[in-house]
């Protein structure tokens, strides 16, 4: 019996440890009313995820599994265009790959990011940047943790009130005065490299008063970063009313046989004034290339940034294969001790 018992306590730790290693789920829900590609990029010493890149059509979702520890960034890019072969680029958030799938490479500005630290000290730090620029509306919810755990991103359409000397085309994208002019005090480097001689402009402070939640310019951190301990996170996409792209943004030929999970519910507002119900996380399945892509810094997180993340085994396959495991050794144990 004490053997058993032995058995059995390593039995539930594998168990716990088999939870305990993902510390969040994330989902990302279209809202758009045309389809987006969700890059995602890992810090330097974070895993790579299920994917880097992936088509994610209208009114769908896909979730996925990080582990405690993972930090990096997510956007959508939009006006993509792939061939049979899985080759293409996109109009704005392009990672220049050349693929569906980013492998490593971050967001070409102007984009907008979400920005991710799991479980650093026992909590999660995230934020919506616009340092970079801003090309959709993009919301990020928190869902079963502690703390604060509040939402934020930035509901507003920039696009439409995006001064000339920033606009993207025809108003695809809106950039920030930094890549724009590419002087030192939009920029925050040089003699303006500290919170003390980098202020807010004329144009980050425009970003500010559409989306007070989100990161305007590089040391806006006091209003910007939120932090959660435990939760699993919701990244919507033009969570209010449909972006003035919608009419311009078809969805082109793509490689990948993509099957998606249809969401249901609507939001509404602007800013971060939104309503909603009902979605429900799903996943998609199935891309060109290497198969499916999972997603990069103008904040104090800006870290998330920096460098290529290693290939490795999926989450969610290490997990199912740990489970497997535990599973098999209580079987052998339960037959020959009852």
């Amino acid at each position: 019996m004490a053997r058993f018992s032995y058995f059995l306590s390593h039995l539930l730790l594998l168990l716990l440890a088999c939870k305990g290693a993902f510390a969040a789920t994330f989902t990302f829900v279209n809202r758009c009313e045309y389809t987006v590609w969700p890059g995602i990029l890992a810090n330097a010493g974070s895993p790579r995820l299920d994917t880097t890149g992936f088509e994610l059509p209208k009114d769908t979702s896909r979730s996925f599994q990080a582990p405690t520890g993972w930090s990096g960034r997510f956007w959508a890019r939009t006006g993509c265009a792939f061939d049979d072969s899985g080759s293409g680029s996109c109009l704005t958030g392009d990672c220049g790959s050349g693929l569906v799938e980013c492998n490593g490479l971050g967001a070409a500005p102007p984009a907008t990011l979400a920005e991710f630290t799991l479980g650093s000290g026992g909590q999660d730090f995230y934020d919506v940047s616009l340092v970079d620029g801003y090309n959709l509306p993009m919301l990020v919810e928190g869902s079963g943790g502690s703390g604060m755990c509040a939402s934020t991103g930035c509901s507003a359409d920039l696009n439409r009130q995006c001064p000339a000397e920033l606009k993207v085309g025809g108003g695809d994208a809106c950039k920030s005065a930094c890549e724009a002019f590419g002087s030192p005090e939009y920029c925050c480097s040089g003699a303006f490299n500290t919170p003390a001689t980098c202020k807010p402009s004329v144009y980050s402070e425009m970003f500010k008063s559409a989306c007070p939640r989100s990161y305007s310019y590089a040391y806006d951190d006091a209003t910007s970063t939120f932090t959660c301990t435990g939760a699993d996170y919701t990244v919507t996409f033009c969570p209010s009313s449909p972006s003035q792209k919608s009419s311009s943004y078809s969805t082109p030929g793509t490689a990948s046989s993509t099957t998606t999970t249809p969401v249901e519910g609507s939001g509404s507002g602007s800013g971060l004034d939104y309503s909603g119900s009902g979605y429900n996380s799903g996943s998609v399945s199935g891309s060109g290339g290497s198969g499916e892509t999972m997603l990069a810094d103008g904040s104090w997180l800006a870290g998330l940034a920096m460098g290529d993340s290693n290939r490795i085994a999926s989450p969610t396959a290490l997990q199912s294969a740990l489970m497997a495991y535990a599973t098999t050794i209580f079987l052998i144990v339960f037959s020959v001790y009852l």
